[in-house]
């Protein structure tokens, strides 16, 4: 009789290329990605070191950390030694042979937007990246992990990474979601209720029926923020969504290759009777539309509610994190959320910057107005999905509510690729990490999915999305 195992065992044994030390096993990495703020580094190393790109059809780069996102963009760019980057990525990969998605390619995008879309990740594949975010390709049903430098020049020489196998846990979703309430609130309130180090050492799998009933786009941000509640990856089991989501992408398997692959693919699930070394389960139903406060992800609460006292908690450690997240953030103990101010607001980064949010964003947005003083930026996550909304009319929407419609790229999540709000300025983003100048000088951020960051837009301060779609709440 077969022993159960669990979707994690599975791919972790289908990639094993021999145990190590008797800790460590070697895998074998089916696909590698590059972006040209680590990817010309580890190029250039490996170039230097006499190696080359051992397979260079399974390797893709793209420009999307320090490219702008502003129109008519070019080589040059507002990080200091950033042309030089842009450049030698484009000479490194061309004289490596890899697939380059450059600044003016029409499949350009974030890595973690342009790996599904254009089918290079699949079910089953193990895919690394020098980017913490790689986990967003485990909703795809893969093995999907950020990596260092060194490991991206190992995995481009060897085709192969030395890993630790991590421990598993199971995150069950049940029931169905209230009205506004989406992946990213999932996400959020998990990392709220068990912390940032909730998933320490672990492979997530996301399951239940929640789950299950999420679109595949859903399913990416919620693999998206996993290495935000510190796990190692997060997965979800393919099914036919996924098939759906993957028939006719560029790089997805044709014809009686579908077939065989979509065969091999059903077989990717957790056995029934598999163990795991730690379970949560989650009523879905109790999820509100969630926002950050503090300076973390963790520091996360619904938005109706009210800014939590730190003198309410008993570890001092936590306390004290949570007064200085509070004094950062300018925000007071017992303070309604809702109540609070913004100075702009942010739509995109590889969390939430699909056409699905684009078209969430809308929804609201459509035949409102942006509250004056706040600027807005709406920034699509790859080249296609920008065609994609523009031929629904979806940048109407936003420009005409008075949101600037830019290039796609990583773009002000993420400081070091030059944008920024300005000094103290206090932004909602759907972007995936509210740490300390993380958009700028001194930027406050508050976490939240499209919605909450489209209704605070037009409120003008962080705002409660179902009493502007009309729900019943209050």
């Amino acid at each position: 009789m077969t022993t159960p195992i669990s979707l994690f065992d599975k791919l972790w044994e289908q990639h094993v290329v021999a145990d190590l030390d008797g800790e460590a096993s070697l895998l074998h990495i089916d696909r590698i990605f590059l972006h040209e703020r680590t990817g010309s580094v580890a190029l250039q190393t490996l170039e230097a070191d006499g190696h080359r790109v051992r397979h260079p059809e399974l390797a893709f780069c793209t420009m999307d950390h320090i490219v702008d996102t502003l129109p008519n963009r070019s080589d040059e760019t507002r990080v200091p030694g950033g042309k030089a980057f842009i450049q030698t990525t484009r000479d490194t990969t061309r004289r490596a042979g890899i697939r380059l998605y450059d600044v003016n390619d029409p499949q350009q995008g974030i890595v973690h937007v342009i790996s599904p879309e254009q089918g290079i990740v699949l079910p089953g594949a193990t895919v690394v990246c020098p980017d913490s975010h790689t986990c967003t390709q485990g909703a795809l049903g893969a093995l999907a992990w950020g990596i260092g430098s060194s490991d991206a020049e190992h995995a481009l020489a060897t085709q192969t990474l030395r890993v630790l196998k991590p421990r598993s846990m199971r995150v069950s979703f049940d029931g169905a979601l209230a009205p506004a309430v989406t992946a990213k609130d999932m996400i959020l309130w998990l990392i709220g209720r068990y912390t940032t180090s909730g998933a320490a050492g672990h492979v997530v799998e996301f399951a239940g029926s929640t789950v299950r009933n999420l679109t595949v786009e859903a399913r990416l941000t919620l693999c998206n923020m996993a290495v935000e509640f510190s796990a190692f990856t997060g997965i979800i089991a393919p099914d036919n969504a996924v098939f759906e989501y993957l028939l006719g992408r560029p790089f997805a398997p044709k014809g009686a290759l579908w077939e065989r692959a979509v065969e091999s693919w059903r077989t990717l699930r957790t056995d029934d009777g598999a163990t795991f070394d730690r379970e949560i389960l989650v009523e879905s139903g109790m999820i509100a539309p969630m926002v950050t406060w503090g300076t973390s992800p963790q520091h996360t609460t619904a938005i109706d509610t009210a800014v939590p006292d730190p003198q309410l908690e008993t570890d001092t450690h936590t306390r004290l994190a949570m007064e200085r997240a509070l004094a950062y953030m300018d925000l007071k103990p017992g303070q309604r959320l809702d109540t609070v101010t913004i100075d702009a607001a942010f739509i995109g980064s590889c969390t939430n910057s699909r056409l699905s949010d684009l078209r969430a964003a809308a929804q609201l947005l459509r035949g409102r107005r942006v509250a004056a003083g706040v600027k807005a930026i709406c920034v699509p996550g790859s080249t296609q999905i920008k065609r994609d909304a523009e031929a629904e009319g979806l940048d109407r929407v936003f420009q005409e509510a008075g949101f600037e419609w830019r290039e796609s790229g990583c773009s002000m999540c993420f400081f070091a690729g030059g944008e920024s709000f300005g000094f103290r300025q206090r932004v909602a983003s759907t972007t995936n990490r509210n740490f300390e100048s993380r958009q700028g000088p001194e930027t406050r951020t508050h976490l939240a999915s499209p919605i909450t960051v489209a209704a605070s837009a037009v409120a003008g301060r962080l705002a409660d999305p179902r009493k502007l779609l009309g729900g019943s709440h209050g």
